[in-house]
């Protein structure tokens, strides 16, 4: 698992980046733009990119052949761009600027998410991907408490000081990354893929089509919702908390962060048991759970109540989050690892343009109180997905994972 705990640096970089692009740009463009609904649109603009780059990446870095591999290439050239525009977004000069920096540094990210996320499965086996998903996912939730708590004093002292670490940040990562993982040594399929490439065999296209099975299809389906429900509540709530609840903007991004600490705290725990009880079972029990603490936020008043509830949440979102990659992995193939990584980032992308636009429109039309409600059936609709799938797709692979 060290090999693991130092990949967790790449998935790091890439939380603490989109945790505070979540939680402060709104408030740059609230200064230009006055429409909830706009904002929340503006706000998924790197969904946009990941609707169509990620999964196209993805597939081809099951095909990209370097003396790097896979994967690598991808974060070689993303990060470092992102790094450097991440940094030149609180320092813009009205609204054109902000919006260049945000679609440039959006487009950035969409370079290396997918095979960065695709590291995982590459460089470890099938029946200890979920306990490492667990692992990295704990360091992506110290990046998200990091931003929320640390970045929101930052942002109080400077605006622009919490961009210019994370952009820092980005860069140290991409360092360890690319010091301590190497593919053609670390990967769990090379002895396979090597013998595959002596004989002058050229990978074979992974058809998207060919990936969907009615298993495949349900899930996919309850990611969607869920992902309604999570991504509209964490771009919205900051807003949430200062228009409806008279919070601070510090005190409401700060907040988020009771969030973060239960998903970190219980990000490895959750792994163990996804691979001792099952990945569905768990991914069930976080989507009740959501549904109960979505439904009684929207009657907390007290900051004291609203973040107790906020942890219980996290906790939840753990069992969920934790399980649902490598259960979309294990769906699949191992030679379609990066095309199946594209596919969960295709259906989380739809969820996440969809979700805060339609949201802000409601809160438009109605008030902030409606946010939790409209979350909550969702998370319902995300159930009745996953009780509609069947058993796990059986599927042949030209290589054979060791302690499948």
């Amino acid at each position: 698992m060290k090999k693991v705990w130092l990949l967790g640096f790449g998935f790091f970089s890439i939380s603490i980046t989109w945790s505070l692009y979540n939680a402060f740009v709104p408030f740059f463009l609230e200064q230009y733009v006055h429409s909830v609904a706009l904002i929340s649109f503006l706000m998924t603009i790197d969904n946009y990119f990941a609707l169509f780059l990620q999964p196209w990446i993805g597939n081809r870095s099951d095909r990209t052949s370097t003396r790097l591999g896979r994967r690598m290439p991808y974060l070689m050239i993303g990060m470092p761009l992102a790094a450097v525009l991440t940094m030149l977004i609180p320092f813009h000069t009205g609204l054109f600027t902000l919006l260049l920096y945000m679609m440039l540094m959006n487009l950035a990210m969409s370079l290396y998410r997918s095979p960065t996320v695709a590291l995982m499965p590459d460089i470890t086996p099938d029946t200890h991907r979920t306990k490492a998903n667990g692992l990295i996912n704990f360091m992506g939730g110290i990046g998200a408490i990091l931003a929320f708590g640390v970045g929101s004093i930052l942002y109080e002292a400077n605006t622009a000081l919490p961009f210019i670490v994370a952009g820092v940040i980005t860069l140290l990562c991409l360092f360890i990354v690319s010091r301590y993982i190497k593919e053609h040594r670390d990967g769990v399929n090379q002895g396979q893929e090597t013998a595959v490439t002596e004989a002058n065999v050229q990978p074979n296209r992974i058809s998207f089509r060919g990936q969907l099975d009615r298993t495949t299809g349900w899930l996919l389906a309850a990611i969607f919702f869920w992902f309604v429900a999570y991504q509209g509540v964490e771009t919205l709530f900051t807003l949430y908390g200062k228009h409806h609840l008279g919070l601070s903007e510090q005190a409401a991004s700060f907040s988020l962060t009771f969030f973060s600490l239960a998903f970190v705290l219980f990000a490895i725990p959750s792994g163990w048991l996804g691979a001792r009880f099952g990945k569905k079972k768990m991914i069930i029990l976080g989507v009740c759970g959501l549904i109960a603490v979505y439904s009684l936020v929207g009657f907390a008043k007290d900051l004291l109540v609203l973040r107790s509830l906020l942890l219980l949440g996290g906790l939840f979102w753990a069992c969920i989050n934790i399980n649902s990659y490598p259960y979309v992995v294990a769906t699949g193939t191992e030679e379609s690892i990066g095309t199946r990584t594209g596919m969960y980032y295709l259906v989380s992308s739809l969820a996440a343009i969809t979700s805060p636009p339609m949201l802000g429109l409601l809160i438009d039309q109605y008030d902030y109180s409606i946010l939790f409600y409209v979350a909550s059936i969702s998370m319902v609709v995300a159930l009745l997905c996953l009780i509609m799938m069947t058993g796990r797709r059986k599927s042949a692979s030209r290589f054979h994972t060791p302690g499948a």
